[in-house]
């Protein structure tokens, strides 16, 4: 068939050929070919140009009318058309038509298609393993038209297989085609080559067909086989040793080492990818099957192996010992110290499961529980677990809080006076536990107390505990010491110290007694004059001296501390009680003095009342008073012929009732003491009346009358006076008054 179409085109061309000599004008076709291939996906133009026509017309179609597929551009005298991208519908005959003027001609060019833009592919079904069946294919993708294509597979230089595909296709489409060969690999075959060679012959004459191929090395696998283990130093170690395990395994390619270890599940936990897999200081859990599985893209091999890892025993040390003493307040820090064991965990508690009262810091092989400060609160079974791996181990310390921090007090209640009882206190503060107390008194190298305090289970504090003695001392017992000795007695602990003692040296005070005042010259003095006033008081220690004068309420004023008081001038105002104590730690001691101071009488005054004029009839009081202290004797006298009367005064006060002439005259007051004497002297002058209306007169009964109140209540005063100034009774002769 292609021969036959072969000839019909050559007719062809000669007849166009012999047209176109006979003609001037005539139409070119490139390619200046009758047939041409195009390869689908490539661009492809094809050119229709005219000669021997200046204005021709340009046309394109194809023999079935099919549509172009393809875009057309006419320019001067060429036409182009472009099939870009090649594809199935561009597989026509192409006519280019050319009309010049009246005169049309036709220029006609094959376009067959064909797709082998591609090599063939090797895809092996499984890695090729010596003495197993494997199964090769060769591929060659998007290809057209495949009746046409002939495979061919090569294994070094030998063909293994030869394909062709002869069959119609019934669609226009690429398509893949491939050639299997299925074969078992021998050891010669490892290096040989895997060729696919696709020849497409598309050209009906004798041009060369198109031809791809492929190239692949043939890697034959072994799978892994022979793995072996080796140990060192052995499979049964101890804890803290190490070993290296080495595997290996045959096979092609050289098999990948993994190493595992087999959980209790059957899984299998992946601990290395080196050949050699070394562990250092195992431990027991590190017990267990190891597996070695050398592994290739063939296949895998395994080896087991059993390591045994043997507890090695450790230790645990729990300082600072089985119990400790530890001061209430104080810093203590309790150790748990392990010994052979690498990686100990460490845990805390009390024998009760009581808080910690502590912080607890772990690093490394020890662990350490600081209680800071220390309180009752600590007093527990402190418990120490250790877990080495699967292994645990225990220990426990005894803590003891105690308080015994300060030396006893000794304390009295009051000074130390001879004859006096006086209570001794030794009071040891802040102790614990004070149920192991016990306190002893002692005076010189006599034991006057001891006392042992109970058990009280319900109190965890620290508490001050006392010992009380009433004793009385006496002036033998200065020098002598008091101790008092505090025993904490806990056999069991080891703690200082384990007694504590106070001493205290007895003064013993005698109360101020025998205090005497001396005074020189005299205790009455002459107003000027000095005097000195020395007090005396017996006692142990030596009484000080605090001279006080006593006011008129009874309170006393203090005046001096020195032991002589001295005034240089007295005065009348220095009268006075004057007292004396004698004071030390033990008590007071009194003594009292008067000091009068005597002045002579002065400032006497010597009154008549109503008047020192006065009518016959009226009522008369003449009245002597003076400012002296002490008492002053006053004498009321008149003056008469033969001397002077004495008259009856009562406290220096004359009453002349209805007054006659005879009593006017001379009045005169005598105020004397031990020191000198005063006089005072009026003159009374009595009227006689003249009449009875001037007797009887307004004025002089309004005088009348008042003087009949004003007397009585002169009375009234004076005798309230002397009942609170009473000092005596007076005489008809001598009356005396205290001024």
């Amino acid at each position: 068939m292609p021969r036959k179409m072969s000839v019909i085109f050559g007719v062809s061309n000669i007849f166009w050929t012999v047209f176109a000599v006979s003609q001037a004008f005539k139409v070119d076709m490139f390619p200046d070919e009758s047939k041409i291939f195009a390869q689908i996906g490539d661009s492809v133009s094809l050119i229709c140009s005219a000669t021997g026509c200046e204005s021709a017309s340009f046309s394109w179609r194809t023999q079935m009318d099919s549509p172009l597929n393809g875009k057309v551009r006419n320019e001067g005298t060429k036409s182009t058309l472009t099939m870009d991208p090649v594809n199935f519908g561009n597989e026509h005959q192409y006519l280019c038509t050319v009309i010049c003027g009246a005169i049309k001609l036709e220029k006609a060019i094959r376009v067959e298609i064909y797709s082998f833009s591609k090599d063939p592919e090797i895809h092996l079904g499984s890695p090729p393993e010596v003495g197993k069946p494997v199964t090769v294919t060769c591929s060659v993708p998007d290809v057209y038209p495949f009746e046409r294509l002939e495979i061919e597979l090569f294994k070094g230089n030998r063909s293994m297989k030869i394909q062709e595909f002869l069959e119609p296709s019934e669609k226009k489409a690429q398509e893949t085609k491939s050639l299997e060969v299925t074969f078992s690999p021998t050891d010669e075959d490892i290096g040989k080559a895997l060729v696919c060679q696709a020849t497409l012959h598309i050209y009906d004459d004798d041009s060369p067909p198109k031809v791809r191929k492929t190239t692949k090395e043939l890697e034959v696998y072994i799978s892994p086989k022979d793995t072996a283990i080796s140990v060192n130093p052995s499979t049964r170690l101890q804890e803290g040793d190490s070993v290296t395990m080495t595997c290996t395994s045959a096979g092609l390619p050289a098999p990948r080492i993994l190493w595992s270890k087999k959980l209790d599940n059957g899984n299998l936990q992946l601990l290395s990818k080196n050949a050699t897999l070394t562990l250092i200081s195992m431990r027991a859990e590190d017990s267990g099957i190891y597996v070695c599985e050398g592994d290739n893209p063939v296949g895998k091999d395994r080896k087991e192996v059993e390591l045994i890892v043997q507890e090695k025993n450790f230790t645990v040390e729990i300082l600072p010992g089985p119990q400790i003493a530890a001061q209430i307040g104080d810093s203590v820090v309790l150790t748990c110290d392990v010994r052979d064991c690498d990686s100990p965990s460490f845990s805390w508690r009390t024998q009760i499961d009581s808080p910690l009262n502590g912080k607890v810091r772990s690093e490394g092989s020890k662990s350490t529980l600081t209680l800071s400060p220390v309180s009752p609160e600590n007093e527990h079974f402190y418990l120490c677990t250790v877990m080495c791996g699967q292994r645990k181990l225990e220990k426990r310390i005894q803590v003891k809080p105690y308080s015994f921090s300060s030396d006893p007090e000794i304390e009295m209640s009051g000074p130390l006076v001879s004859g006096n009882p006086v209570t001794v206190s030794c009071k040891v503060p802040n102790v614990y536990r004070f149920d192991r107390l016990e306190i002893e008194l002692f005076k010189g190298e006599s034991i006057m107390m001891n006392k042992i305090f109970s058990k009280d289970v319900s109190k965890k504090a620290l508490e001050t505990k006392s010992l009380e003695k009433t004793f009385i001392p006496t002036t033998e017992d200065t020098g002598n010491v008091l101790v008092c000795l505090a025993r904490l007695s806990i056999d069991e602990m080891e703690f200082e110290p384990k007694q504590r003692q106070s001493t205290q040296t007895l003064y013993i005070n005698v109360a101020p007694r025998d205090t005497t005042i001396l005074v020189s010259p005299s205790s009455i003095l002459e107003e000027g004059s000095s005097v000195n006033m020395t007090c005396a008081s017996d006692g142990l220690p030596a009484p000080q001296i605090l001279w006080s004068r006593q006011l008129s309420n009874g309170d006393l004023q203090p005046i001096s501390e020195n032991a002589t008081l001295t005034f240089m001038s007295t005065k009348m105002e220095d009268s006075g009680i004057y007292v004396c104590e004698g004071i030390n730690q033990a008590g007071i001691s009194r003594k009292e003095v008067e000091l009068i101071i005597q002045v002579a009488p002065k400032d006497i005054q010597l009154t008549a009342f109503p008047s020192e004029s006065v009518k016959e009839g009226d009522t008369v009081i003449i009245s002597c008073t003076c400012g002296n202290v002490p008492p002053t004797l006053i004498i009321l006298k008149k003056k008469a012929k033969t001397g002077y009367t004495v008259l009856q005064s009562t406290d220096g006060a004359y009453t002349i009732h209805r007054a006659q002439l005879e009593d006017a005259g001379v009045y005169q007051c005598e105020s004397k003491n031990e020191v000198g004497s005063q006089l005072r002297s009026l003159t009374l002058d009595v009227k006689g009346r003249e009449s009875y209306k001037d007797y009887f007169s307004p004025g002089l009964l309004v005088l009348y009358c008042a003087s009949s109140l004003i007397i009585p209540a002169i009375g009234m005063i004076i005798y309230f006076a002397r009942r609170a100034n009473t000092t005596g009774s007076y005489s008809l002769v001598e009356a005396q008054k205290v001024c």
